[in-house]
């Protein structure tokens, strides 16, 4: 009967599965896990974050806004935590110009930190600063230690 038989593409999960080895490959890639990446220790390290990428076709007052977004989400990106907390510093720097005329890259320090709340969703949370410097050129991610 045509009416009641369903597209190719609405199979149910375990028909789709069974018959093509590449589901099955697939399933046995997902179960193997990183070991270093579940241990979070406290770190610091001096990135570069290139903003201007991130401003095409964004309009102009929405960019400075925009641009501490991209810092967050990179942040959390990068260290591994959802709390992400933004130095007041940093946060001059990125409106320093305006809301439309945003600095196209920027040099942050992300520290990686214990939460000292004991009532705390997350163990630890990133705090994000800003590194004056006077060239980006030839800059790399580099570890910083800590005091």
């Amino acid at each position: 009967e045509i009416h009641g038989a369903s597209p190719f593409w609405l199979k149910p999960e375990s028909a789709k599965s069974a018959g093509d080895p590449r589901c099955v490959a697939a399933m046995g890639k997902k179960t193997t896990t990183k070991k270093g990446a579940s241990t979070k220790e406290p770190t610091t390290r001096d990135c570069t974050v290139h903003l201007h990428k991130h401003m095409q076709k964004i309009s102009f007052k929405k960019r400075a806004p925009r641009a501490v977004r991209v810092v967050r989400q990179f942040a959390a990106k990068v260290m591994m935590t959802s709390d992400v907390r933004i130095d007041t510093k940093l946060n001059k720097f990125l409106w320093s110009n305006g809301v439309r005329n945003v600095p196209r890259r920027v040099r942050v320090r992300l520290s990686r930190k214990r939460n000292e709340d004991e009532d705390a969703k997350e163990k630890m949370f990133t705090l994000v600063q800003h590194v004056p410097v006077e060239s980006f050129k030839g800059l790399q991610t580099e570890n910083v230690r800590d005091e």
